[in-house]
């Protein structure tokens, strides 16, 4: 167990002092374009499923006899927005699961 007392206290105020006098380097930019990069991947599907679903209902459900684009189903369309958002959950589940049992050891090093 860590008890954090008046020295440590003091250290990790040196250490947030430091991180603040620190001057921007291209280090802080790989860190913002994989955090990006990381959000990207992980919502993406979620930001064009509306697309995909008109995609499908027009692929899928087109009516030759009227001048109109066809549309999915209501429970068609539900199943895949579903189908989805499941998806994306058991994703972040397990790989949120994985990174923490492959990055425990290395991020887990006292300061």
């Amino acid at each position: 167990m860590v008890r954090i007392g008046i020295d440590d206290s003091s250290r990790h105020l040196e250490v947030l002092s430091a991180l603040d006098r620190a001057k921007t380097q291209w280090y802080h930019f790989t860190a913002i374009v994989i955090a990006g990069l990381g959000f990207f991947t992980d919502a993406y599907d979620l930001f064009c499923i509306s697309t995909v679903l008109r995609l499908l209902g027009r692929l899928y459900y087109y009516d030759p006899t009227t001048s109109h684009p066809g549309t999915l189903p209501p429970n068609v369309s539900a199943a895949v927005n579903s189908v989805a958002l499941c998806g994306t959950l058991a994703g972040q589940l397990f790989f949120g699961w994985l990174g923490d049992k492959m990055a425990e050891k290395k991020s887990m090093v006292p300061l």
